[in-house]
C-alpha cells in the first residue's frame, strides 16, 4: 500500500534521506492516526543510522521557522514547527533488567525497532525513501487489527508487559481513547503481570490516568483497570467503592458503577481535566463512611467531608499538583451534595446566598458535577431530580443578580475593622467580621459598604467598643 504524503514537510524529509544516505521512516502513533483520521502534531521518524545527525541535516535545510533541540541522553533530536513536533531517533533494539523499565538500547534494524513497539497498531511504518516513498510497512498485521478495533502486542504479550509494565496502562488508555477492545490473550497477560506495574513511577501512571479521564468515555478505561486488577494496585480508594454489601437482604448501590456513569455524563459536559477529577472523586469518601442501621438501611453520612479530606492523600500519592487544582477538587467534593440537599429540602434565600458565596468562582462547575451525579433507572425520578436542581439554579441566578454575590468579598474587611477601632489583629476582629458576614448572608444587612459599616458599629457597641473613626471617615 502506498500512502499519499503530500505535505512539503515529508518531501523535505525524503530529500534528507538522499542527502545523508540514511533510510528513514514515519512510525508509531502518527501513522496509526492517518488511518484513523485523527489529527496529530507529534511525528516520530526512525532513521537507520544516526538519528541525531539526520535531524541536524534536516533542520539545516528546513526553510520554515522552527526550533531544534538535541537530547543526547536519549539519543533523540526534535524539530518544532508551528504545526508539528518531529522527533528523530536511530532504529534500536532493547533488552530489559527486571527491576527497571529503562531498557538497554543498541542500534538495530527497522524490523527490530518495530518489534519493540507496544501494540501492532503502533508498529506501522511509512517509507520516506526515494525508491519506495509512501510505502506502508506492516510486519505485524497492524492494519488488520486497526480495522477490527483490537489491541494486540507485536511480540508475545507476556514479554511485552514484563519488559515495560507501563504498556499495560497504555493498553487500557488506548482502549478508552480509541474505543478499541483488548485482545483476550493480551488482557489475560495484563491480569497475569499486573504486579509488575509497581516498578513504574506514579508520574508515568498518572500521565496515562489523565488521558483516560480525558477520553470521551472514561468508564471504558476504569472498568478495564478494575477487571484487570491494576486498579486495586494503583488506586485502592477507587477500588474500595466496587461491589454491593448486603445485610438482612438489604444492599446499597454499587458506588463504583455509579461513579463510572457519573464520569461519563460529566465527560459529555466538560473537557476540564480537574473538574473531571472532582467528578471521579465525588463519592470517594463513601466506603469509609458506610454504615448499616437496622430498620433504616445503608447510609453514607459525612462522605462529602471525608472524601474532601482524602483528596490530598490521593493527589500526593499519584504525584498530581498540590496547588489550586487540588484545592478546587477538594472544594467540589466537599460541596457536591449541597445543591441536591437544597433541591430536596426546600430553599431559602439565605441558603442560596451561602451556596453562592462558598462556591464563589466554582459555582458553575459545581452544578456541572451535580447534574452529572444523577443516575437512576427511573425516568420519573430522573425528571424530578432535574426539575428540582433547575429550580435551585434559577434561584441562584435570581439571588445573585439581586445581591451581587458572585465572587463575593465582604464589603467591610478585617483591615477596615482594625482601622475603625484602632485595633491590632485579634480574636475580636474575627468575631465582628464573622457576625457581619452572617448578617449579610441571612439578608439582615444589604450587601453594600455603607450598610455594612453601620451594622459593624452596632456590633461593636454591643461589645462596648468605641470607634476611632466615623462612617463618613471610613467612606472617604
Amino acid at each position: 500500500m502506498i500512502v499519499q504524503l503530500d505535505a512539503l514537510l515529508f518531501q523535505q524529509l525524503a530529500a534528507t534521506t538522499e542527502l545523508t544516505g540514511m533510510d528513514a521512516y514515519l512510525v508509531g502513533g502518527f501513522v496509526r492516526d492517518i488511518f484513523l483520521k485523527r489529527n496529530s502534531k507529534d511525528i516520530d521518524v526512525v532513521v537507520i543510522g544516526d538519528g541525531i545527525e539526520f535531524a541536524k541535516k534536516f533542520a539545516n535545510q528546513f526553510h520554515e521557522k522552527h526550533d531544534f533541540a538535541v537530547f543526547k541522553n536519549f539519543g533523540t533530536a526534535m524539530v518544532k514547527t508551528a504545526d508539528f513536533e518531529i522527533e528523530f531517533v536511530g532504529a534500536r533494539k532493547e533488552s530489559y533488567n527486571r527491576d527497571s523499565r529503562k531498557p538497554f538500547v543498541s542500534p538495530g534494524s527497522l524490523a527490530e525497532d518495530l518489534s519493540r513497539r507496544d501494540f501492532t497498531v503502533n508498529a506501522l511504518a511509512i517509507s520516506l525513501n526515494k525508491n519506495n516513498f509512501g510505502e506502508l510497512l506492516d510486519p505485524y498485521n497492524g492494519m488488520e487489527d486497526m480495522q477490527s478495533k483490537v489491541l494486540k502486542t507485536p511480540l508475545a504479550p507476556g514479554i511485552t508487559f514484563d519488559d515495560d509494565p507501563l504498556r499495560m496502562m497504555r493498553a487500557v488508555r488506548f482502549a478508552s481513547q480509541l474505543n478499541f477492545e483488548i485482545a483476550a490473550e493480551t488482557f489475560e497477560a495484563i491480569q497475569a503481570y499486573k504486579k509488575r506495574i509497581q516498578i513504574v513511577s506514579f508520574e508515568r501512571i498518572t500521565e496515562e490516568l489523565n488521558k483516560i479521564i480525558l477520553s470521551d468515555k472514561p468508564s471504558i478505561g476504569f472498568q478495564l483497570l478494575h477487571d484487570s486488577g491494576l486498579l486495586a494496585i494503583i488506586f485502592p480508594e477507587l477500588m474500595a467503592m466496587s461491589g454491593i454489601e448486603y445485610v438482612h437482604g438489604r444492599g446499597h448501590k454499587d458506588n463504583f458503577i455509579h461513579t463510572l456513569q457519573v464520569v461519563d455524563q460529566g465527560a459529555a459536559a466538560t473537557h476540564n481535566l480537574w473538574l473531571r477529577w472532582a467528578i471521579l472523586l465525588h463519592d470517594i469518601g463513601k466506603p469509609p463512611c458506610k454504615k448499616y442501621t437496622p430498620g433504616e438501611g445503608w447510609s453514607f453520612h459525612g462522605h462529602e467531608d471525608k472524601g474532601s479530606r482524602m483528596v490530598s492523600k490521593i493527589f500526593r500519592r499519584l504525584k498530581l499538583p498540590l496547588n489550586d487544582k487540588m484545592k478546587f477538587v477538594e472544594k467540589l467534593v466537599a460541596m457536591h451534595h449541597r445543591p441536591k440537599v437544597l433541591a430536596e429540602e426546600g430553599v431559602t434565600d439565605s441558603a442560596i446566598r451561602r451556596l453562592i458565596v462558598d462556591a464563589a468562582e466554582d459555582l458553575d462547575d459545581l452544578f456541572v458535577l451535580c447534574k452529572s451525579d444523577m443516575t437512576t433507572k427511573s425516568e420519573e425520578k430522573l425528571q424530578r431530580y432535574r426539575k428540582n436542581l433547575d429550580r435551585v439554579l434559577e434561584l441562584v441566578k435570581e439571588v445573585e443578580e439581586r445581591d451581587a454575590l458572585r465572587n463575593w468579598q465582604p464589603p467591610v474587611s478585617g483591615e477596615d475593622i482594625m482601622r475603625c477601632f484602632d485595633m491590632s489583629p485579634c480574636k475580636l476582629v474575627g468575631e465582628i467580621k464573622e457576625q457581619l458576614r452572617e448578617a449579610i448572608l441571612e439578608g439582615q444587612v444589604k450587601n453594600e459598604r455603607e450598610a455594612a459599616l453601620k451594622y459593624m458599629l452596632e456590633i461593636a457597641k454591643s461589645k462596648g467598643i468605641q470607634p476611632l473613626l466615623s462612617i463618613e471617615d471610613m467612606l472617604k
